[in-house]
């Protein structure tokens, strides 16, 4: 199983949520890296400093797959499917394969993208 994070996920880690950083803690104790992509870094990056030094030491343990032609392209398809319009929360759903677990703070959006994909993943709400 993959741990596959949203915004709402790293948002979780910037404000200390203890619920998010044990997860966080398990995956890396079990030696699973968790994954998101760039466009959820663009969501949440603001420079790294003050609130977010705990986010920029969290990112450095964390699989960060870049929004490329590929990733945009199932995304695409994706979003037609759902007919939705999120590029960001297509790409998070085409990151995840059947079983994994995806931390979000919009499971309902991503839970239409996952059905349209045919995907039977674990939406937690962050």
């Amino acid at each position: 199983m993959t741990v596959v994070l949203d915004a709402g996920a790293l948002l979780a880690v910037e404000r200390n949520d203890r619920d998010m950083l044990a997860v966080l803690k398990h995956e890396h104790l079990a030696h699973r890296t968790p994954v998101t992509h760039g466009g959820v870094i663009g969501q949440v990056w603001r420079g790294g400093r003050g609130r977010q030094a705990n986010l920029a030491r969290f990112l450095r343990g964390v699989g960060v797959v870049p929004l490329d032609d590929a990733l945009g392209r199932v995304a695409g398809v994706m979003l037609a499917a759902a007919a939705t319009t999120d590029v960001i929360d297509a790409a998070i759903v085409a990151l995840a394969a059947d079983g994994d677990a995806i931390y979000t703070s919009d499971p309902g959006d991503l839970g239409i993208l996952a059905d349209a994909a045919g995907l039977r993943v674990q939406l937690i709400r962050v």
